[in-house]
């Protein structure tokens, strides 16, 4: 599951980050309005967080403009306390859920179940390439009729690569979606789950390989 948090307060994306990077979902950051509206255009979200108090463009509006896009992406608003108004106003432009600041992280990875539980949805894609699928809802992976046991960070990077087919990742980038970007852990991490990925993709001698090295800059996944 891949989630874009829109926030400005770098303490506040911090701990959302960890926490969702620690439960196995892929994590991405837009910090103004505009940068989250760049990003909705281009990339699919399975759920998204948005502070009402962004700069550049104000959170109801890039909600609205969301919503405009014919996009039912799940979306939950954290307001101020006392802005009841922005609350009301959030939930009438197509929010479908609201925290309060200051709030528990408990609580918000509570909402964030039941949406995906609301969401698991018939149109939620399934993401395919050559004999691979990955169902984001089910957390199911398959190669040809094979499933794949996955741990929750392998299923997190092979669904940032599924979702990125044919561009280049940097070890940066991917360490910014898939584990915390300040990952203080084996400088090798990266390279280590590839490989532990391509070893369970592997199923048959008969199946081709699909994350690839670029030498001196990154990773591809193509047939």
């Amino acid at each position: 599951m891949q989630i874009l948090i829109v926030e400005d307060e770098k303490k506040m994306v911090g701990v959302l980050r960890r926490g969702l990077l620690e439960e196995g979902y892929a994590v991405d950051i837009a910090y103004d309005g505009e940068e989250a509206l760049r990003k909705v255009y281009v990339n699919e979200y399975d759920l998204i967080i948005l502070d009402l108090m962004i700069p550049k463009i104000d959170g109801i509006t890039v909600l609205k403009r969301i919503r405009s896009a014919d996009t039912n992406v799940p979306i939950i608003i954290l307001t101020a306390k006392s802005s009841f108004e922005d609350r009301v106003k959030g939930l009438d432009e197509g929010a479908d859920d609201y925290l309060t600041k200051p709030f528990s992280y408990a609580e918000l990875t509570a909402r964030i179940r039941a949406l995906f539980r609301r969401g698991k949805r018939a149109d939620a894609p399934i993401l395919s390439i050559d004999n691979l699928t990955l169902d984001p809802a089910a957390h199911i992976v398959k190669r040809g009729s094979k499933i794949i046991n996955t741990t929750s960070r392998e299923f997190a990077l092979l669904e940032y690569f599924m979702r990125n087919q044919n561009k280049v990742l940097t070890e940066s980038k991917i360490l910014e979606h898939v584990w915390d970007f300040n990952y203080q852990g084996l400088s090798n991490v990266v390279a280590t789950y590839i490989r532990y990925l391509r070893k369970k993709l592997k199923s048959s001698p008969k199946d081709k390989e699909l994350i690839h090295t670029i030498r001196g800059v990154g990773y591809i996944m193509k047939v």
